[in-house]
């Protein structure tokens, strides 16, 4: 019964997670014994159990209880240490407990989201660069850039992209070692190694690796210790010709805390910044949303115009506006109605209002007077000089692009400049930001000190 039992548990979990998921945490497990209410499980590593109990337990023992086994508590052990032994009747009407080969059962990571890969990213002029560059690395031949580090804001893409190039990589290339985790976790298991002394295991597992992703790289700046072992992993690997691949929210220089060396290594690489996401990008990553979302509410209509409106108005980041999509759909289908621009208006009416920019065109005078060195009373004033002018310009088109101002309230705003002049500038601005790339990066720094 209990061999049974896991085994439809296992391919219940399987539905429920996700087969990277279950590859990486549930196939490796051993449920060794149950008596007393108690399912006592062994994983072959400390840190993949730790990790199992934290965020695993409680679905295996839902899962186990509607199986049909009555189960109080499960608990995970090593499987090196000695066996759990069970009680005698256990282990007469116990069957021999379920085991299975786990894959890269040595390198446990981060659990991935099967739907983060690259068939399902949105590529857009904001994100292109990144895209590429990752889909080079997953293709898995030798690349001219390491270590490739991605950064960029919240919602913009690049766990997405960490998550496709492990999942790629797996799959094309199931011999190489590939390991997915945070920098907090890289973290956790070093100090986890310290006190348990195992830290030649530790260097031996993360040097040993083909490919080694890690996320949010800003955790770790300020933490000398874990700074320390990193960047002797990253020298390790390099020196090999492993791959390297790094996300943080800003750049190497910008990550106060960083070690000078550990920012001069990766600004050894290739550094790419996914830029906010820009109209055209939202409109297609919610097109690309609402086809998923209709094959879970077949029987909901979607109006024309809907989308349209969320990808002027929620400007934010690509997961406000997957959420946003999300409860539309499933509002719409509880109360049984399409999803008309009313009905948008009214559910998402909290949203909508967290969304509205709040940046003032006051503010953004000033801080772009800041950044070129300027009086801000140039900003209004006559002088016509371009070192003035060009500043100026800037600061209109980020008062466009940032206030819902109209084109006359700026204008005022502007010394009482004539909207058509305010047009003008905003149009210059747009055309040489293709071109120069200087004020494309003074854009994005400008827009990022702004929002943030």
């Amino acid at each position: 019964m209990i061999q049974d039992s896991w085994g439809r548990v296992r391919h219940e979990l399987l539905k429920t997670i996700g087969q990277n998921n279950f590859t990486t945490w549930i196939e490796p497990l051993t449920l060794a014994e149950f008596d007393d209410g108690i399912a006592r499980f062994l994983a072959p590593t400390k840190f993949m159990r730790d990790w199992v109990s934290r965020n695993y337990a409680e679905q295996i023992r839902q899962h186990l209880n509607n199986s049909g086994l009555e189960v109080e508590r499960v608990e995970f052990h090593v499987s090196e240490a000695r066996p759990v032994q069970a009680a005698p009747s256990a282990r007469r009407s116990a069957p021999r407990a379920v085991s299975a080969a786990p894959a890269q059962d040595t390198l446990p990571g981060a659990p991935l989201d099967p739907r983060f890969t690259f068939d399902t990213f949105v590529v857009g002029k904001p994100n292109a660069l990144a895209h590429a560059a990752a889909r080079r690395v997953a293709e898995g031949a030798p690349v001219s850039f390491n270590p490739l580090f991605l950064y960029g804001g919240v919602g913009l893409g690049k766990t997405h992209l960490m998550h496709a190039i492990t999942q790629e990589l797996r799959a094309r290339f199931p011999e190489k070692k590939v390991i997915y985790l945070s920098a907090e976790q890289f973290m956790y298991r070093f100090i986890q190694a310290l006190r348990e002394r195992e830290i030649i295991a530790f260097k031996e597992l993360f040097r040993g690796v083909d490919v080694l992703m890690v996320d949010d790289l800003q955790f770790i700046a300020g933490k000398d210790s874990t700074q320390e072992e990193f960047f002797h992993t990253f020298n390790a690997l390099v020196d090999q010709n492993r791959q390297i691949v790094i996300s943080a929210d800003r750049s190497p220089g910008e990550i106060k805390g960083l070690e000078e060396r550990i920012k001069s290594r990766l600004q050894c690489g290739l550094v790419v910044d996914l830029h906010p996401t820009d109209y055209e990008l939202r409109l297609g990553i919610l097109q690309q949303k609402a086809e998923m979302q209709r094959g879970h509410y077949p029987g909901v209509k979607l109006l024309p115009g809907v989308l349209e409106f969320l990808a002027h108005r929620i400007t934010t980041n690509v997961r406000v506006l997957d959420g946003a999509l999300t409860r539309l759909f499933a509002f719409a289908s509880l109360v049984g109605r399409d999803i008309t621009l009313d009905l948008t208006q009214d559910c998402l009416s909290d949203v909508l209002r967290a969304s509205d920019r709040k940046v003032s065109i006051e503010e953004i005078q000033r801080k772009v007077a800041e950044h070129y060195n300027i009086r801000l009373s140039d900003m209004v004033g006559p002088k016509r000089q371009r070192t003035v002018a060009r500043p100026r310009q800037v600061a209109m088109y980020l008062a466009k692009t940032l206030t819902t101002r109209s084109l006359p309230e700026i204008g005022r705003r502007f010394g009482g400049r004539d909207h058509t002049t305010i047009m003008h500038g905003i149009r210059k601005i747009e055309e040489l930001k293709a071109t120069d790339g200087q004020l494309s990066d003074d854009l994005d720094l400008l827009r990022r000190s702004l929002e943030g």
